[in-house]
């Protein structure tokens, strides 16, 4: 419901502002925000890239830049800012005529339709993702992934929750909460690498794929059960047996759907002849489907991912993989530096009193998000050549997931500052660190690709490299990472 309630109050917000301030000056402000967004993006990701890291660590780095921690370019007013705080909106002031008492309405409006359009980037990214991953080999390694999952979830939530309480003295339910922030792992970074690494179609990158959808679903039914506790002081069981009912539900609903609606999809897009005949149809379905899962009470993220692995199953998946990828070029950078641009670094400042204790319980959280999750690779059985450090570490980043749950603890009063800014430290190391360990625990594709060559020369005397060479051969030979399918040319 976190998206249909950030349409809702962008449109309220939009028309409180158009009350009190020209259209145009908000319409401005936008476009100002964007070409900051994009400028940081592009500048970021090309240095990442050349000094050898992920192009999106660049991009949320951009953010950072940008953002509130430093240039206060783009600032949102939920970090506790106004307009005034906005260097984009004191520009409109000295140069397009915006009057003090309607820059606030401005500032707000404008933050607003930049936080849909990063809702908007995640979506598309979640469908690009879908449309990159196999519905075959995720079911390949459900139950991988859903053990990975489990003890990714109930490792560092049950430590975070009892250190804090014996190790701080925290009271019960704030110590729940950011028990419960340590469950989360981003989907949308962990995703985006492992595709820019040419690991997404991998077995470590599928089984860390199918962990994380399962985890935003367990993470759901976990925000839930505590915000009902930090509510009442107790939990809702009838609502949180209607989360696990209903997620699971559309889960199997949507595998079940690609066996029916393959067929029905391309037949529709063969007898469309005007302009977007396939990419048109192809977003009406992605939405549809985020929208169904928001109404339900799941991220609209996961309905997303759920219509790009439906549509993957199609012929048509490759020419709409080629469709997609502009699309997610405007928009997905959208969401990485916005991440990046709430991210206030001020929490670090140990000169600050209250950060004194914080930083504390933050070294302690941030040991606890690690370890929590980097033992999930060890719990993966019959596997002898699988690089389980890689799917722990794949695990690890908490993103906007993370501070999804700083959020919702922070608006029901249940955590004190000095908690507050741990689990948010707890949030920007984990983030940051997943893109670049990422890459080191991955061998180079090159090298994994040449290895493979020379298997081949040599006659494909080693049996089990040969099983796995066609994977890695495609893995590192086109861009999104998985063009083609290990399992359509081979059997398992």
């Amino acid at each position: 419901m976190q998206f249909l309630n950030a349409i809702n109050s962008s449109v309220s917000l939009l028309a409180s502002a158009t009350e009190t301030a020209d259209s145009s000056m908000v319409m401005a402000a936008v476009l100002l925000s964007l070409v900051v967004i994009y400028f940081a993006s592009k500048v970021g990701g090309e240095l990442s890239n050349r000094i050898g890291l992920p192009p999106v660590l660049g991009e949320l780095v951009g953010g950072v830049i940008v953002g509130i921690s430093v240039l206060h370019l783009l600032v949102f007013p939920e970090g506790g800012t106004d307009s005034s705080n906005s260097l984009i909106i004191s520009f409109l002031q000295s140069t397009a005529g915006l009057t003090p008492e309607t820059a606030d309405g401005v500032f707000v409006a404008q933050s607003e339709v930049i936080s849909v359009l990063a809702e908007l980037g995640v979506i598309v990214l979640l469908f690009e993702i879908g449309l990159e991953s196999n519905l075959k080999d995720l079911m390949a390694v459900g139950i991988q992934a859903t053990i990975v999952a489990i003890v990714g979830v109930v490792a560092p939530f049950a430590a975070g929750t009892v250190g804090l309480m014996v190790l701080f003295g925290i009271d019960a339910v704030p110590a729940i909460f950011a028990g419960a922030a340590l469950t989360a792992t981003s989907i949308g970074i962990t995703s985006k690498v492992l595709s820019e690494l040419g690991r997404l179609n991998s077995k470590e990158g599928q089984i860390i794929l199918g962990a994380a959808v399962i985890d935003d679903v367990l993470g759901i039914i976990v925000l839930a059960v505590v915000a009902s506790l930090a509510k009442d002081g107790e939990v809702d069981v009838t609502k949180v047996i209607y989360l696990i009912i209903s997620a699971s539900a559309f889960l199997l609903g949507a595998i079940l759907l690609g066996n029916v609606f393959n067929k029905s999809f391309v037949a529709i897009v063969n007898k469309l002849k005007t302009r977007g005949e396939l990419v048109i149809p192809a977003f009406i379905f992605a939405f549809a489907m985020a929208y169904l899962a928001a109404v339900i009470q799941l991220e609209a993220i996961l309905g997303a991912f759920a219509a790009g692995l439906v549509l993957e199953e199609t012929e048509k998946r490759k020419e709409l993989q080629k469709q997609v990828i502009p699309i997610a070029d405007i928009l997905v950078p959208i969401f990485f530096v916005a991440v990046g641009a709430k991210t206030d670094l001020g929490v670090l400042n140990p000169t600050i009193p209250s950060n004194q204790e914080g930083l504390i319980m933050a070294t302690f959280l941030i040991i606890v998000a690690i370890l929590g999750k980097v033992i999930t690779g060890l719990t993966v059985f019959g596997q002898p050549e699988i690089n389980r450090l890689a799917i722990g570490v794949g695990m690890i980043p908490r993103g906007e997931v993370g501070l999804v749950f700083a959020g919702v603890g922070a608006a029901s009063g249940a955590l004190s500052k000095p908690l507050g800014a741990a689990i948010i430290m707890m949030v920007i190391l984990t983030t940051f660190l997943a893109p670049p360990l990422l890459r080191f625990v991955f061998p180079e594709p090159k090298t994994v690709a040449t290895s493979s060559d020379q298997l081949v020369l040599d006659g494909g005397s080693a049996t089990p490299l040969a099983i796995e060479s066609p994977q890695l051969i495609v893995s590192t030979s086109n861009d999104a990472g998985s063009l083609e399918s290990p399992s359509d040319s081979q059997e398992s």
